[in-house]
């Protein structure tokens, strides 16, 4: 089996990077697509660039041209929930776009014609995060994420995301990657660690704290990939 992981900056594969073996560099489509073993597995490693449109370019690839069967996503993200803090982890049970916009037609935000709203991620995958959050005594919490191409550093758009997705987080590439795996039949997961909480505050705790969140979420899927099978 071959597993893709994604992050959408250099600093949230770097620590992927730094743990792998027999790493051979790839580059398509302007990108570097790294592939190599862990755990006795074959794993395909990228940054997509942030944003939406990049993140399905990039889960594309990794799954029509490399053969990645399964594909799991770590990198770092906004707090909507009060009950999340920086450095916290959360696994998507859903995702939605946030900035997707069509109600003039009638329709809810966050969908499209033949399209969901909300689109959920793999249950075994996110199964055995649980049993990796286990076995090292964190706290993992499940729920939905919400994305959207734009940075929140706004209380009043935190609050409108909240009220309308339920969302408890918010970042900038899951929802692209669960349309791109939901319409490829390919199993999918997406792990964040709290960097900011998306009020006025957010740029700056972004910044600093950052680098910090995207290795504890990059830790943990190396874990998830010991115990795939």
């Amino acid at each position: 089996m071959k597993l893709a992981i994604m992050g959408a900056m250099p600093e949230e594969i770097e620590p992927l990077l730094a743990k792998v073996d027999n790493i051979k560099k790839t580059e398509y489509a302007s990108n570097i697509y790294y592939e190599a073993t862990y755990a006795g597995k074959d794993v395909v490693i990228a940054y997509s660039k942030i944003g939406k449109v990049f993140a399905s370019l990039t889960a594309t690839i990794l799954i029509e041209k490399f053969g990645c069967e399964r594909l799991l996503f770590s990198g770092v993200a906004g707090a909507i929930s009060p009950d999340l803090n920086i450095g916290d982890l959360i696994i998507a049970d859903g995702l939605c776009q946030h900035d997707l916009d069509i109600v003039a037609f009638g329709h809810p935000y966050g969908y499209v014609p033949e399209g969901e709203v909300c689109i959920m991620s793999d249950v075994y995958l996110r199964n055995i995060a649980k049993e990796v959050a286990t076995a090292r005594s964190l706290t993992l919490k499940e729920g939905i994420i919400a994305t959207g191409d734009q940075f929140v550093a706004c209380s009043d758009r935190k609050a409108w995301i909240l009220k309308t997705f339920n969302a408890d987080a918010l970042e900038m590439e899951g929802a692209s990657v669960a349309v791109v795996c939901n319409a490829l039949n390919i199993p999918f997961f997406i792990l964040r660690a709290i960097s900011d909480t998306a009020n006025d505050d957010a740029g700056m705790d972004f910044d600093e704290f950052m680098v910090g969140s995207a290795k504890i979420s990059a830790d943990f899927i190396l874990d998830m990939v010991e115990r795939i099978e």
